[in-house]
């Protein structure tokens, strides 16, 4: 079935799993206790696997201690592991006195691997076969269409992920998608403009198409869980993507923002002040997204090389007032720009600092950051993490 000829969808609104708060799933992206009898099987499944994938190789009394899990327990959810090639035995740790040593335990970290793609992109859609711990082992590329046919997008998709999976040398977990547009936590791309999806049921299609589990997440939302995962980022923080678009993706209180209607974080086609500016792709004068994408900004700068400072200070003021409101609302501990270093680093995040504090209770949020993340391949990375999560319950 072609992409045009997918049913209609009902609208969000009457989405089975849709969630009338502003929060999506309700459990937390790192287990950190033990929960209610009910559901506590799964829940310390992955409090488990959690901890083994942070805190790398220990022994089964470690983990008891670690978790807070009866050793009998522990026993139990590690046997089930090791039978299902998730958890390995790494040999016995030296130890001085008597007593047998302890065998050391942890995730198999490279008997399975993760297939990433990355929709976002101007000229070409991007992927990458990962290891457990989020390093690129194999990467791959496909043009990008040049028009918004949602047909020839997919085809393209599914050439690079058939692609990725040829490249792949150990069973793969999962395959993580970031895409621009409003995602549905099912997959389903309810709009996505420049591809030319609207309620597209994305991550059950490639699933069937490639016979592997698929998760599709919008590519901001990816991002930030890489860096929340793999990154410095705190509890509460906001991820700024800027690239062809702007987009960004929010964490708060360890979980993932998404919103009732899952557009939370699309602030590129929020206005910024009441003086108009440059015509943005979506009609509207003076949008974020038109400040302050890379397009623009490289744009503006080659036509008026001697107005750098200039550009590059607007652009960080205009992003400070779009965010202002979301920092305090959220109280939120930083900002995190990925993009492009050379535009972004240095007298935009400057000007962007100074107009935030400008912007917010003086003496509440004078502590707020803006940086730039350290991290490469952000979306890549990020989808990773959403296979982890969907899969093992690790983050």
């Amino acid at each position: 079935m072609s992409v045009s000829d997918e049913p209609r969808l009902p609208p969000s609104s009457e989405y089975a799993g849709g969630n009338t708060h502003a929060f999506g799933p309700g459990r937390h992206l790192r287990s950190r206790s033990k929960v209610l009898p009910e559901h506590a099987r799964g829940h310390n499944r992955a409090l488990v696997l959690q901890t083994l994938y942070h805190a790398g190789a220990m022994s089964r009394a470690d983990l008891s201690r670690e978790t807070g899990l009866t050793r009998v327990t522990i026993s139990d959810l590690v046997a089930e592991f090791i039978a299902d090639g998730i958890v390995i035995e790494m040999g016995v740790r030296e130890t001085v006195g008597p007593g047998k040593p302890p065998i050391l335990i942890d995730i198999d970290r490279v008997g399975h691997q993760i297939i990433g793609l990355d929709l976002s992109g101007p000229n070409a859609f991007v992927g990458a076969v990962l290891s457990l711990d989020g390093d690129v082992l194999e990467r791959r590329e496909v043009v990008r269409p040049e028009s918004a046919d949602g047909d020839a997008a997919y085809s393209a998709l599914l050439e690079l992920a058939r692609l990725l999976v040829a490249a792949s040398t150990q069973p793969l977990l999962g395959v993580g998608i970031g895409t621009p547009g409003v995602v549905r936590p099912d997959g389903v791309v309810l709009s996505s403009p420049n591809l030319g999806w609207t309620n597209f049921r994305l991550e059950a299609k490639l699933g069937a198409d490639l016979d592997l589990p698929v998760l599709a997440r919008n590519d901001a939302n990816a991002a930030v869980l890489a860096e929340y995962t793999f990154g410095d980022a705190k509890a509460d923080f906001m991820l700024i993507k800027i690239g062809r678009g702007v987009g960004a993706g929010l964490i708060t209180g360890s979980q993932p923002l998404l919103g009732s209607r899952f557009a939370a974080g699309e602030i590129g086609h929020v206005v910024v002040g009441t003086d108009g500016g440059p015509r943005c792709a979506c009609g509207k004068d003076g949008c974020l997204e038109a400040w302050l994408s890379v397009t623009r900004l490289r744009e503006a700068l080659a036509a008026d090389p001697a107005a750098r400072d200039e550009i590059l200070r607007d652009a960080g003021t205009r992003m400070a007032i779009a965010i202002a409101p979301i920092v305090a609302a959220l109280d939120l501990s930083e900002v995190v720009l990925s993009g492009p270093a050379d535009l972004l680093d240095g007298i935009l995040i400057d000007a962007a600092i100074e107009t935030l504090h400008a912007r917010t209770l003086e003496g509440v949020f004078e502590d707020a950051l803006i940086r730039l993340t350290h991290q490469d391949d952000i979306v890549l990375r990020g989808a990773a993490v959403m296979v982890l999560s969907g899969q093992l319950g690790v983050s």
